[in-house]
């Protein structure tokens, strides 16, 4: 199994994608349609890819505070998605993506308040440069 660091770089790598190539797919079209495009094909292509690896037997195994938990995420998810289009649409994808990316400090803090995780110094210090980071990147 691949280790989480490796997985965490294709995931970023992955992600500076989906910028560059919805920057361009946005340009004629509405960025609400857009998400919808692209919410379809990504369901598509997760539900093929859990089959794939046998996995489709544990869609019916979910407990109902997995699904609650899950279909949270996913409106979620689906509010930031159109949000991060519609940015998209009207500015620089350079400026738009590490603000995006900035949900690491949204979930610094949330994961203190809601999963009880601790903040350390050097995870507090590791926020602050985030967010200058951020700042001096997107204004």
């Amino acid at each position: 199994m691949m280790d989480w660091l490796v997985l965490a770089i294709l995931d970023a790598f992955f992600a500076a994608l989906v910028a560059i190539f919805a920057k361009v797919g946005l340009q004629g079209v509405d960025s609400n349609v857009a998400t919808a495009i692209r919410t379809i094909v990504m369901m598509v292509f997760t539900l093929g890819f859990v089959i794939a690896i046998g996995k489709g037997p544990q869609l019916t195994q979910l407990t109902s505070k997995d699904v609650f938990f899950i279909v949270l995420s996913g409106i979620a998810g689906a509010i930031s998605w159109l949000l991060y289009f519609a940015a998209l649409k009207l500015t620089d994808a350079s400026k738009v993506a590490p603000i995006d990316r900035a949900s690491v400090l949204f979930v610094l803090v949330l994961s203190a308040l809601i999963l009880g995780e601790k903040i350390t110094l050097k995870t507090a210090m590791a926020g602050v440069l985030i967010f200058i980071g951020v700042l001096l990147l997107a204004i």
